[in-house]
């Protein structure tokens, strides 16, 4: 939808419009299909594109133009102002969008019309395009990495670093391209995947991300240059891709208005503002594509309810046309549309055409006959060859006359695209040894041809009336400024001011807000909960000594949540970057105005969380009650909060992928807690990391928090040396006392808090406010770079198609062959039709009556399905339609068993017995969803399938034989060995595809094969292939059900039978098709219908027939006429027929016992072969396995090397209890890492394995438990190691004599933790949908168990409330038997200060006055001999130290056994909870036969 540019000055738009085609006013633009359109919607100047620029031609040209003007004035019925269509308030107008007679004819006109009286115009572009070649660069190495072979890339790696495309071969992709694609012309764009249509649209739009362009070809924008077209008009020429990428949160209605808010012009008519401008347009753009009444809805995605995939498909189109691009790419985006809304998204774009003058190129899979009528132009392609560019009209007769034969009933553009492939082409007869084979052939030919001639001419005479900067450029650059905001560069691309585009941003932002509140409240909520479980466990704490250490425990923990609240930014970057790139190219934004509105957009919940979080826990803890200390802290809390947010952000902004941020961030965030200052002071800092204490943002934080709380205060002591409690000492005081917390002064019974921070953690009252303006630089250089960052690194794209093998299973072309080209060709099924294939044929009758299902839907009862009746008998294949909603896939799953929801009704017969248990197993079911194992190879697949699926009595080698077998039969034994991988980099649509029919095959279903939507989104050639396919099997004895939508002419003839469904799961019809279908349509002929014309498709006649196609109308009640008919009657007799055969057949007849049951494979082999499976996932995943190794040993160097040799002083045991604690903290990461592996696996298992009873539940969950627990242990390997030696536990050890138990215990609470963590993982995940979900449920349950484990308060220190947490904590037991395992039976070495210094009385040495002191209470003195300042450390054992922690030696053994009661407790109750959440219960389902 072109959006018209308005108030150009009309001297300017008179010479523009003179000059060249490049603005059009309210005149229409030429175009070549006069018949496409109305009578006076345009005036053809055929005479544009004919010879040079003379005075002659612009005098001609100008004649034509008045004669436009004055045609177009006389005969438009609009006589309104623009306040009048902007505001039309008449509920029937054809003008109205919201009008059920609305007519976007009549709109474009009037718009024309108006634009063109207020001198506005409409900017065009077309493109001449010669010797346009296109390259890539394809890698030498395409085998699979796994954990042993990665390393052998290494040096390639580094080569790559150095020199990018060296080891790199040229990969051409197109070559030889010539052509010129008017302005307001409409180019269809023809050839199978990898063919090169995706490279040719992303090419002349400017995609060019990884493919590169010849520097010898010419691009010609009506006089614009490539490079300036493509970064100073990028907006102009856009590509869309078939994916709809769109923020799921926000409505239809805010996500069109966004569109066209950033591409509304500045200059608008008169009365009308920017706001009721695009408004207008979105209600139009809505109204065409039919998806008015979803304005108010949320998009949706794959997780978030929303619109449909076809409406969300419309939105994608909606959005691009809302773009007003007078260059449009369109890339198969019709995908998941029917072919009558594909129809209409044509006629959309052939209506902008015509009126506005836009240019489009289009690339269509299937395309309808009546959507390629559309088109202007046709571009055919064959493997990156051009062998036709021309009118389209002319494409069929020159392929005929070049030798070949159109079938009658084939589609143009299928016929187009059947010259791919060579078993699909018709070689005309006498011509077998005239026509071209190859694609060279087909494109010398091309260029001999007549065709070819007429488009060069074209290309001369485009050059010549467009030059390159010549005046129809300058009229262009004209156009485009006039509609950018005031003080917008000529060269920027973008409409709107920098400031424009971020106040639309934050409109945008506040409306995602609205649009999904739950998710903020419920986080608010949470935070807040966190507060108040963390605040009781230090809850009103007093002014005293005692509480100094929970006092700054909780400062810290207060940092902690304050900096770390913006920890999952990094995911929400990256969940939103696509989007913000997409529309970065659609020219509606800078990059970085989303992102500094994203900032704005954050703040009210940042200050609310801060508020809620930290006045919780400032007055549940009791910290300093001044109101100049509260107000400070909220404000550097709220700062801390800004500050790590940037890091955040500038994290995901800086790297390309999300694995590369997620690395750097978990070192990041554990460098950052450590050199805060509290876990080891700035004194025990070694020299090599100190550097890090000054980048922390969170220790600048923490020391003016803490500086904050204790600075000007004095603080009760509550510990004194000697104790008045101890007998003798009662009358002790004055200086022969002192006070045993670090800071005090003999003689004094307080402490003062600014000495006490100063000496425990080198902390002064002059840093309180130099702290606050260090945190505000640091804020406003990390939003610096996270903005910057995000204008100018973008996310890494996915590579070109490329197969992927094992590394001893590679081709020996690939391994050896230099010349060979990765552009492989497309495999194809040879045609043989005297096969018979070597495959399991049906033998038994499946026959249904009167199926019904019926369930509710927002609690009101719905029927899907009304009375269905059908069979499907051995070696037929049966067709399964309908109009969209008509229950087609419903059916197929009650029909499959798989239906877990709802009451079913009716009979289901095998041979005329009910359905048993084994039915599932012994039917193979084709998802319309391709889901496999990215990390198996294809025969892999098969055989996991075969081995598992088919009986238990067959032998092994029989079932690995029968898998060579379907890999025959599906040719697939190019790509047997190679990988399944992602689309790609593995296997393409077609092979995915053929892989999940053979897994089907490879379980040997004896009953029938179920096959949903087998050519949905697929193109022409390839949708031949699968049903060349399906035709075979049938063939081999297959009873075969397929679903199908909108099939053409020549795939809906190679059916059988049919059964057709209307809406509300009614039958229309069952029964034969016929020969060219004239069974079928003789029926509806004999009751009512016109006859069905010679040419036309009976699959879109029949909706037509039965009024459900666009436009089409019926009086007819087709599914009473189809009850009331000898043809139903016929199906009940044979139905009657077929149940009473079964049912004599069965009397005595003994069935063998084994193919009742629910399995084929016992329980053994099942968790065998299944755990076999996720062994080699992991091993071929060695980003999961390598990731969790350099977490594991830069987790345990980080906390060895900072924690160097320890001392066993006070702050020296605390920082090894530290030191244990922080390697705890690895559990969130790793139970990252873990959980979307186990997602992937489930999502087959549930999808695919489970329905079709492939193996048990259990077997799924243990399988995945059991191959965790090898790599977790070399893991602990990993960790033990870089922990336990540099830490110093060993010389701990070595001093107790107890090197070789402690050493081996160690080890084995390492291993402990790191089962626990895998265990729990697999409990957390198994109950919730994403790994995201699962995550943060593990991440809560750990906070929890770390908080109440006794490090962070001791359990005689917690509020008698939490008592039971501290008990039913897991790492309470596991921090006990480490921390005692580690550091117990050792001696205490105070360091100087931790002495307590005091005098004795007079007359005696310190040891005399100390020694009843020591034998009752412990602690040494170090000089006993001296009469004054008496040097005392309160510890002489580590035992004393752990008993304060209430943790002993003793219970080391004990410890480790509760934790593996715990490790089983995570099993089982991961396998009991994954049964109660996820496995179908079958309660509400309810079957008659």
């Amino acid at each position: 939808m072109a959006l018209p540019e308005a108030n150009m000055s009309s001297t300017r738009s008179e010479q523009s419009s003179r000059s060249h085609d490049t603005i059009v006013g309210n005149e229409q633009p030429h175009s070549e299909k006069p018949a496409a359109s109305a009578p006076g919607d345009q005036m053809s100047s055929d005479d544009e594109d004919e010879g040079p620029q003379t005075e002659e031609m612009i005098r001609r040209h100008s004649i034509v133009r008045d004669l436009a003007r004055n045609y177009t004035n006389t005969s438009h019925h609009f006589t309104g102002s623009s306040a009048d269509l902007f505001n039309a308030a008449d509920a029937n107008s054809p003008l109205n969008p919201s009008s059920e007679n609305f007519n976007a004819r009549a709109w474009a006109r009037a718009m024309a019309k108006t634009m063109g009286e207020n001198g506005s115009g409409f900017r065009q572009s077309g493109l001449c395009f010669q010797d346009m070649n296109v390259f890539g660069y394809g890698a030498e190495t395409d085998y699979q990495k796994d954990v042993g072979n990665v390393w052998l890339g290494l040096p390639d790696m580094v080569h790559q670093m150095i020199s990018p495309n060296a080891n790199k071969r040229r990969i051409d992709i197109l070559r030889g391209f010539d052509g010129v694609i008017n302005a307001g012309e409409m180019c269809v764009v023809l050839g199978p995947p990898g063919s090169g249509c995706s490279t040719f649209l992303k090419s002349i739009s400017g995609e060019t991300n990884g493919i590169y362009i010849d520097d010898s070809t010419y691009f010609n924008y009506n006089g614009i240059p490539a490079e300036e077209m493509h970064k100073s008009h990028a907006g102009e020429t856009i590509y869309t891709a078939e994916v709809d990428i769109h923020f799921p949160m926000l409505s239809v209605g805010d996500t069109l208005t966004f569109a066209a808010r950033a591409r509304c012009p500045q200059n608008l008519p008169p009365g009308i503002d920017h706001n009721l401008y695009s408004e207008h347009m979105r209600d139009v753009v809505m109204a065409m594509y039919g998806i008015s009444h979803t304005i108010n809805t949320q998009v949706g995605d794959n997780y978030i309810r929303g619109v449909s995939g076809g409406e969300r498909k419309r939105v994608t189109i909606a959005e691009a046309t809302l773009s007003n691009a007078p260059f449009q790419c369109w890339d198969n985006s019709t995908r998941g549309l029917d072919s009558a809304n594909a129809i209409e998204f044509c006629k959309t774009l052939r209506l902008q055409s015509e009126l506005f003058g836009q240019t489009c190129a289009v690339s269509i899979y299937q395309a309808p006959q009546t959507a390629y009528d559309l088109f202007d132009k046709a571009l055919v392609i064959y493997e990156g060859r051009q062998i036709f560019f021309g009118p389209a009209d002319e494409a069929k007769a020159y392929f005929i006359n070049l030798g070949f034969e159109c079938p009658d009933r084939q589609t143009t553009p299928d016929f187009l695209t059947s010259m791919t492939a060579p078993s699909e082409r018709v070689v005309r007869p006498g011509w077998e040894n005239k026509v071209p084979r190859t694609p060279d052939e087909f494109h010398a030919r091309w260029k001999e041809s007549q065709q070819y001639q007429i488009v060069r001419a074209e290309i001369e005479s485009y050059k010549s009336l467009y030059p390159l900067n010549g005046s129809s450029a300058d009229a262009f650059r004209e156009n485009k400024h006039s509609a950018q905001a005031k003080g917008q560069r000529l060269k920027s691309p973008f409409t709107l001011s920098y400031m424009q585009q971020v106040q639309l941003c934050l409109w945008r932002g506040f409306r995602r807000l609205l649009g999904s509140p739950g998710v903020t409240i419920f986080q608010l909520i949470a935070n807040t909960a966190v507060a108040f479980i963390a605040s009781s466990l230090f809850y009103n704490m007093k002014p005293e000594t005692g509480d100094f250490f929970k006092r700054g425990a909780t400062l810290f923990l207060a940092v902690l949540s304050n900096a770390f609240a913006s920890a999952l930014e990094i995911l929400t970057q990256y969940s939103q970057r696509p989007i913000v790139e997409k529309q970065a190219r659609y020219a509606f934004y800078h990059p970085s105005a989303e992102a500094f509105a994203s900032i704005l957009v954050d703040m009210p919940y940042k200050i609310t969380n801060s508020i809620l979080f930290n006045v919780t826990l400032y007055f549940m803890t009791n910290l300093n009650r001044d109101a100049g200390a509260f107000f400070f802290f909220l404000l550097v809390s709220f700062i801390m909060v800004l500050a790590m947010s940037g890091v955040f952000r500038s994290i995901a902004s800086l790297s390309r992928t999300l694995s590369q941020a997620m690395v750097p961030a978990s070192l990041l965030i554990l460098a950052l807690v450590i050199f805060a200052g509290f876990v080891v002071p700035v004194d025990y800092m070694l020299g090599w990391c100190r550097w890090i204490n000054y980048l922390d943002p969170v220790a600048y934080g923490f020391e003016s928090l803490m500086v904050n709380e204790f600075s000007g205060r004095n603080f009760t002591c509550t510990a004194f040396v000697p104790n008045a409690q101890i007998p003798g000492y009662a009358d002790v005081g004055g200086l022969n006392r002192a006070c045993s917390t670090v800071g005090a002064i003999p003689g004094q019974s307080y402490v003062n808090g600014d000495a006490y921070i100063n000496l425990e953690y080198k902390y002064f009252h002059a840093h309180k406010w130099r702290n606050v303006g260090i945190l505000i630089a640091m804020t406003i250089f990390n939003h610096v770079v996270y903005i910057v960052a995000t204008e100018f690194i973008s996310a890494k794209k996915s590579k070109g198609e490329v197969l992927v093998f094992r590394r001893s299973n590679m081709p020996s072309k690939a391994k050896s062959d230099p010349e060979a080209s990765s552009s492989r060709p497309i495999p194809t099924t040879e045609k043989n039709n005297n096969e018979v294939a070597n495959i399991q044929g049906s033998t038994s009758v499946f026959h249904w009556n009167d199926v019904c299902y019926d369930i509710k839907i927002k609690g009101e009862p719905r029927r899907i399905l009304d009375h269905v009746d059908g069979w499907v008998k051995p070696g037929t294949l049966t067709a399964l339609m309908g109009v969209s909603g008509a229950g087609k896939t419903t059916l197929l799953d009650c029909l499959a068993d798989r239906i877990s929801m709802g009451v079913i009704t009716g009979e289901m017969l095998v041979d005329g017995k009910i359905r048993d248990s084994s039915f599932q197993r012994r039917t193979g079911y084709v998802q319309q969803q391709d889901l496999h194992l990215e990390t198996s190879t294809v025969r892999e697949a098969l055989t996991f399938s075969a081995l598992l699926r088919q009986p238990a009595s067959t032998p092994r080698e029989e079932k690995i034989a029968y898998v060579d077998e379907v890999i025959k039969l599906l040719d697939m034994q190019e790509y047997a060995d190679a990988v399944v991988g992602v689309l790609g980099e593995g296997l393409n649509v077609e092979q995915r595809k053929r892989l999940t029919i053979g897994v089907e095959l490879a379980a040997k279903p004896p009953l029938l094969l179920f096959v949903d939507e087998p050519t949905s989104g697929l193109d022409s050639q390839t949708s031949w292939a699968i049903l060349d396919l399906l035709e075979k099997l049938s063939k081999a004895g297959q009873s075969i059900l397929c679903t199908i939508h909108q099939p053409s002419a020549m795939l809906f003839q190679r059916f059988d039978r049919l059964l057709f469904l209307a809406k509300g799961g009614r039958t229309i019809y069952f029964g034969d098709i016929g020969k060219n279908s004239e069974t079928l349509t003789n029926y509806f002929v004999k009751h009512g219908s016109q006859e069905c014309p010679n040419g036309e498709n009976p699959a879109e006649w029949m909706l037509e027939v039965i009024g459900a196609a666009p436009g089409s109308h019926t009086d007819i009640d087709w599914h009473q006429t189809w009850r009331d008919s000898s043809e139903y009657q016929a199906v009940q007799t044979e139905l009657q027929r077929l149940k009473a055969e079964g049912s004599a057949n069965s009397v005595d007849q003994k069935s063998d016992p084994e193919s009742y049951r629910e399995f084929a494979a016992p329980f053994g082999q099942q968790l065998l072969i299944a755990t076999k499976r996720v062994f080699e996932q992991y091993w071929r995943t060695p980003s999961y396995i390598y990731s969790k190794a350099a977490l594991c040993i830069q987790v345990g160097l980080f906390l060895g090397l900072v924690f160097l040799n320890a001392p066993l002083s006070l702050r020296g045991l605390q920082n090894q209890m530290f030191a244990i604690f922080q390697m705890l903290t690895v559990f969130g990461q790793l139970v990252q890492m873990q959980m979307p592996h186990f997602v992937t696996q489930r999502s087959l298992y549930e999808v695919r394995e489970r329905p079709s009873k492939t193996y048990s539940w259990k077997v799924f969950m243990l399988s995945q438990i059991i191959a965790e627990i090898p790599w977790n242990t070399l893991m602990s390997v990993f960790l033990f190691v870089c922990i336990y030696y540099p830490v110093g536990f060993n010389k701990n050890a070595e001093f107790a004599g107890q090197t070789a138990e402690r050493g081996g215990l160690m080890w084995l609470l390492i291993w402990q933790f790191l089962i626990f963590t895998c265990t729990f993982a697999h409990a957390a995940i198994a109950i919730t949908d994403t790994a995201e979900a699962g995550g943060n449920l593990a991440n809560v349950v750990f906070m929890m168990s770390l908080f109440f484990c006794g490090v962070l308060a001791a359990p005689d220190k917690m509020p008698g409330f939490w008592i039971w947490m501290y008990r039913v904590s897991p790492f309470t037991y596991l921090v006990s038997a480490i921390l005692s395992t580690g550091i117990a039976n050792a001696e205490v070495k105070c360091a100087a200060n931790e002495l307590t210094t005091f005098n004795p009385t007079n007359g005696t040495t310190c040891g005399e006055y100390m020694d009843s002191y020591i034998k009752a209470a412990g602690g040494y003195l170090t000089n006993p001999d001296a009469t004054s300042d008496c040097k005392f450390c309160t510890i002489k054992s580590t035992n004393v130290y752990l008993k304060a922690l209430s943790a002993s030696y003793d219970d080391r053994w004990r410890n480790f056994g509760i934790g593996m009661v715990y490790i089983v407790v995570n099993i089982v109750g991961a396998l009991f909870l994954y049964w109660l959440i996820r496995m179908p219960k079958n309660k509400n389902k309810k079957k008659t036969a």
